[in-house]
């Protein structure tokens, strides 16, 4: 076993700082391993009282050449050729961050609790303390270097001669990924066959859908933009889409995640507009692109602040009033322009959960203290992010707007800070959209399993296989940090098709009260618009 093992971990480890990374969307940098000074020159791994060592240099010449050498070989001779391109590609890839955003996130708490979690499965010579700071000071050197943050150079940077993982530890980590994994294949497996069995019963023609919802709509518009202050720390500005129409038209609210900006989600603005929505877009300040910004310059101390996220609904109440005071004024690019009787709300990660709670679900403090921290063995990330909310004073923020009519939450995070007691108590039409392999906010814990907490008459779950949680996005040219293309996922343009189609069909059912549409949410009109390489599900339940 350690013989395989010995090629199969170094690349699991490579893959697992790659999904750390790629969790900056929602506010987490990478958290790979090692540090610097003499440059470690044999890796050791140890499982209980087996070891068994690797020259870093025969890893360094494999790694570049292919070439084994005998050493080496005894490794890797059982090793698939796939595992072993795979682990070749793990120790070359770059990680696209800088020395100094490096070095600024990793003297913040969450990069110190990263640190220390990496300490328990990488040692060196030295007590645990001066390995976290090893670690921390490889990380930095390795990203100075000319070839950039890969696994290869962090294990140059080591400071110690000899460094050691622990088997036993990497394990518990593999084994707690391959539980989630299995439990959530079941769960998405379940899902697809639940859908394909309404798809074959069904005896809908296909002259039932007249509409192509793929294509936009017959509305032309315009784009404003306008600047909100809600106090004199709280200036955003937001991007509002107008349809060219003489009634008032209804509104839709796009939240986006963390780390982004309202340009992350303009596809479907300008998509809903086109079917004559309004479509407001806000830029939160304390969770958008500059913060992250700010995070790597040393500006800000934090991902984000816990207050983000009683701040992000807050937001959108403001927006919203401030829509009502354009509205009446007489302002000739909004007077009459908005229909804020029917508002519905669309959000993407963090955006998903600001949806949901403007929705009527509230924080849940109860189950927050009682799962926060999270366990040193979950590779549930985004428990990372919403275990902030357990520093916020315990009380009723008062989150939700009876304003909105219906919400759609994207890759949303849930099971903690709201649960099965807060997402039962929306009364209104909700759909959530799930991506198969999102590693930031994975499908089974924080969509699959909320789905069935709500209690609402009207509730969609949307399975997009092989979706990651970045498939939706559109890349911001803003943006602080690329998301390496391993963790965006590939076909991205299927899952923007789809969310315009299911945010057309699902808010002119809901919001604009329309029912003729309803018909576009069925399993056989949305079989009609899956392509094959990233199919996708849907259930209903009323």
């Amino acid at each position: 076993m350690i013989r395989w093992f010995a090629s199969s971990t170094l690349a699991r480890i490579g893959i697992f700082a790659n999904i750390t990374v790629g969790s900056l969307t929602i506010g987490f940098l990478p958290v790979l391993v090692t540090s610097p000074s003499l440059g470690a020159e044999r890796l050791t791994l140890s499982y209980g009282v087996l070891q068994r060592s690797i020259s870093i240099d025969a890893l360094d010449i494999y790694a570049r050449t292919g070439k084994l050498d005998d050493e080496l070989a005894t490794y890797v001779q059982y090793a698939p050729k796939e595992q072993l391109a795979e682990f070749r590609k793990a120790l070359l890839t770059p990680v696209p961050l800088k020395t100094l955003e490096i070095s600024q996130f990793l003297y913040t708490p969450t990069g110190e609790r990263l640190l220390k979690r990496i300490s328990e499965i990488i040692q060196g010579e030295s007590p645990t303390n001066k390995q976290i700071q090893g670690i921390r000071a490889a990380l930095i050197l390795a990203s100075a270097d000319k070839e950039g943050l890969t696994l290869l150079n962090l294990l140059h940077k080591f400071p110690s001669r000899e460094m050691s993982i622990n088997l036993a530890k990497c394990l518990d980590l593999v084994g707690a990924f391959n539980s989630l994994m299995n439990q959530s294949q079941g769960a998405i497996a379940q899902i697809n066959q639940e859908f394909l069995e309404k798809v074959n019963n069904s005896s809908l023609a296909t002259n039932s859908f007249p509409l192509d919802l793929r294509k936009g709509g017959t509305f032309s518009w315009e784009q404003k933009s306008i600047k909100l202050s809600r106090n004199s720390e709280r200036i955003f500005p937001v991007d509002i889409y107008i349809p060219e129409s003489t009634t008032p038209r209804p509104v839709i609210i796009i939240s986006h995640g963390l780390g982004n900006d309202r340009s992350s989600f303009a596809y479907l603005a300008k998509r809903l507009a086109s079917y004559g929505f309004v479509v407001a877009v806000p830029e939160h300040p304390g969770s958008d692109n500059k913060q992250l910004q700010g995070l790597l310059s040393g500006i800000s101390s934090e991902v984000t602040p816990p207050q983000e996220f009683i701040e992000r609904p807050l937001d959108i109440q403001f927006l919203l009033d401030e829509l009502t005071r354009l509205n009446q004024s007489n302002d000739r690019n909004f007077r009459q322009r908005f229909n804020l009787q029917q508002v519905g709300v669309i959000g993407q990660s963090f955006g998903g959960y600001t949806a949901l709670a403007l929705a009527g679900a509230p924080l849940n403090f109860t189950k927050i203290r009682a799962s926060c921290p999270p366990s040193d063995n979950s590779l549930n990330i985004s428990l990372l992010l919403q275990c902030l909310a357990v520093r916020l004073e315990p009380k009723n923020y008062n989150l939700t707007d009876s304003r909105i009519k219906a919400a759609i939450a994207i890759n949303p995070l849930t099971s903690v800070v709201m649960g099965k007691e807060s997402l039962n108590q929306i009364k209104i039409p909700v759909m959530l959209v799930s991506g198969s392999i999102d590693t930031v906010t994975p499908a089974l814990p924080e969509q699959i399993q909320p789905f069935s907490w709500l209690q609402t008459p009207s509730k969609y779950l949307v399975l997009i296989n092989n979706g990651t949680h970045f498939s939706t996005i559109l890349d911001s040219p803003d943006a602080s940090i690329p998301i390496p293309e391993a963790l965006l996922g590939k076909n991205r343009s299927f899952a923007r098709l789809y969310v315009n189609v299911l945010s057309v069909a699902f808010m002119q059912s809901f919001v604009n009260n329309d029912s003729s549409y309803q018909g576009y949410l069925s399993p056989e009109y949305v079989n009609s618009v899956s392509q094959v390489a990233m199919p996708i599900s849907i259930l209903e339940q009323r």
